[in-house]
């Protein structure tokens, strides 16, 4: 490869992050929830996207991956909802994201990563769902935030997934942040509403507690699945996701934290942490109310 190629490729490399932005209602400007999340291909050029409506007479009833070959019987009654799908459907649908008749929004997804123990401990699906899936699936059949993430850890429990994501749900009050951690286990926690989260493609959730269900959900199975393989890290019996779920690798810390570390210098700039950090905060509070401008 030439000087000029490398130089090109590794723009293009660099550039390739996506990067989740949440913000609660009380630290945003005008009191709405805010999902943002920038796409990794760069300009679209890899795979150009559509904005469309979906009604509920073009909904399937039935759907099928492309690249799971999974197939779903869909609820009844799906409403309308806005999707951003690829423009040349040879790899799937990919709807990304989207906003239904109740005014419940979904942002899928942000891919993540794990560590060989979770995957020791749960497999990967091959022939589960996946980031080309969920929007579709979910989106047309809820009516809260909360609801979004009952929906798809159904799914993800019944079915499983090919791959680690990150996936925001959100409404008029509230945002949830779903990560899966395994081929059939997934973990969700509640944006505080006076807070911001930055997640990059990393396993992002610290704190989770099991006897909070009001700011915290998971896989029906995930205590006893992490007590019976040993997965808790912490000396004190407290569980930190991201130690326990997440990897913590030289790609992590120079790919990944710096990202999170730098929004977070500009919205909360007394912040003090080393950008490769382990324990850069899933959420922190702005030093200001957020604007869409920010």
């Amino acid at each position: 490869m030439k000087l000029g190629e490398m130089m090109v490729a590794n723009v293009k490399k660099f550039y390739s992050s996506c990067t989740t932005i949440l913000v609660g209602k009380a630290a945003s400007y005008d009191g709405s929830t805010i999902v943002a999340r920038t796409e990794d291909s760069a300009n679209g050029q890899f795979a150009p996207k559509r904005f469309v409506v979906v009604t509920p007479e073009e909904q399937p009833k039935v759907y099928t991956s492309v690249i799971s070959g999974v197939t779903i019987t869909l609820p009844e009654n799906p409403m309308r909802y806005t999707s951003v799908p690829n423009a040349i459907l040879d790899d799937g649908l990919w709807a990304e994201a989207g906003i239904n008749d109740a005014n419940v929004a979904v942002s899928a997804t942000e891919t993540i990563t794990t560590n060989e123990r979770v995957l020791g401990a749960d497999p990967m699906v091959p022939g589960g769902i996946g980031e080309e899936d969920i929007t579709t699936i979910v989106l047309p059949y809820i009516h809260s935030a909360r609801e979004g993430v009952e929906l798809l850890g159904q799914y993800l429990e019944k079915y499983g997934t090919y791959e680690h994501n990150g996936i925001a749900f959100s409404d008029i009050d509230e945002i949830w942040w779903l990560e899966t951690i395994g081929g059939h286990h997934w973990i969700a926690k509640r944006v505080p509403d006076d807070a911001y989260v930055t997640n990059p493609n990393q396993l992002g959730i610290q704190e989770f507690r099991f006897d909070d269900p009001d700011n915290y959900m998971a896989a029906s199975d995930l205590a006893d699945w992490v007590a019976q393989y040993h997965l808790n890290l912490s000396l004190d019996g407290t569980l930190n996701a991201r130690d326990a779920f997440g990897s913590h690798t030289d790609k992590d810390h120079h790919y990944n934290t710096p990202r999170a570390w730098y929004i977070q210098k500009k919205l909360t700039p007394t912040m003090v942490q080393d950008p490769m950090s382990d324990d850069i905060p899933w959420s922190n509070k702005p030093a200001r109310k957020i604007t869409i401008e920010d």
